[in-house]
């Protein structure tokens, strides 16, 4: 081949000459989409939020429309169905001294001698007397029924005969044991609560799971290390569902609880207005009670939560 000849190769490409003043390509900014993401659930979350307390407002109002549109064309008897404002007129006078005689000066005081928020105080200590006895126990006894079988033989049918009665049926018989006194009312509560609680715990130790036992024992812990930092922290969500539950039921007790020298509470103040026909005021005093059911409920939950955060989260 010719010395002068040239090859006629391939020429290899020169890499782009780099302008040193010219700025750093950007990141990926995957934290920055991360937030962005965050943001916008929780945007939704709060748009839904909003949504449904304005659905929840709009059927409260329609209710309370109609409630007032019944009494205003007097298609029901104010006997049986008074107005929403003579129920809050009822509900104001049950909190407040009124004249009764203005020759003599003689004023009343709340209703029975007691202002309406005395009631309710009463009746909220009865239950937590007895769902804190009902928790004590319940707790102690399902945790025993969970982790020995015999135990679980043995009271499983109590347990259930127990849960299957109303607590109307027995308050009589409880009356004669006990007398009329708190005593009767404690343990009526405390029947009503007991159950839910043992059930709940039950479910919750039987519950953990299986790696969470094994993990331990290849770390050395013992039985009371296992039980105190490995089953009690497991089953502390379903026994708190079980305390909301028992609270609950204790709460539509009340009113059974308090048929008999229930004064001063809640529900004998419902049941005696009742039976003077004071509708105004049994009417107030239900809604008392469905309204302090509901903070009682979202109180549990709340704690619930802060005690337990890593549930449903492991």
């Amino acid at each position: 081949m010719d010395d002068g000849a040239r090859t006629t190769g391939a020429v290899p490409s020169r890499a782009p000459d780099l302008d040193p003043t010219a700025p750093p390509e950007a990141p990926e900014k995957v934290p920055e989409a991360s937030e962005h993401v965050a943001r916008a659930a929780r945007r939704g979350r709060s748009r839904r939020l909003r949504r449904n307390r304005l659905l929840q407002g709009g059927v409260l109002l329609a209710i309370l429309l109609l409630w007032w549109l019944i009494t205003l064309l007097k298609l029901v008897d104010p006997l049986y169905l008074p107005s929403p404002l003579a129920v809050l007129r009822a509900f104001i006078d049950a909190n407040r001294c009124l004249v009764i005689d203005e020759a003599t000066g003689r004023t009343v005081c709340g209703v029975q001698n007691y202002y309406l928020w005395e009631h309710l105080i009463a009746s909220l200590q009865r239950i937590g007397v007895g769902v804190a006895l009902a928790a004590v126990l319940g707790v102690a006894l399902g945790a025993l029924m969970s982790m020995w079988e015999p135990a679980n033989t043995a009271f499983a049918p109590l347990l259930n005969f127990l849960r299957a009665l109303p607590p109307l049926g027995y308050i009589g018989l409880i009356i004669v044991w006990v007398g009329i006194g708190d005593t009767s009312k404690y343990l009526l509560l405390f029947l009503a609560a007991f159950p839910p609680i043992v059930i709940a715990t039950i479910d919750g130790v039987r519950g953990v799971k299986e790696d969470y036992l094994s993990a331990a024992r290849s770390m050395g812990a013992d039985s009371s290390q296992m039980a105190r930092f490995v089953v009690l922290p497991a089953a502390t969500a379903s026994i708190f569902s079980g305390v909301r539950l028992a609270v609950g039921f204790a709460w539509t007790t009340v009113v059974a609880a308090e048929l008999n020298n229930g004064i001063p509470g809640i529900g004998g103040l419902a049941y005696i207005s009742g039976t003077q026909l004071n509708t105004a005021l049994t009417i107030a005093c239900i809604i008392v009670i469905g309204l302090v059911a509901l903070a009682l409920d979202g109180v549990i939950r709340w704690v619930g939560d802060r005690l337990v955060p890593w549930h449903g989260k492991v």
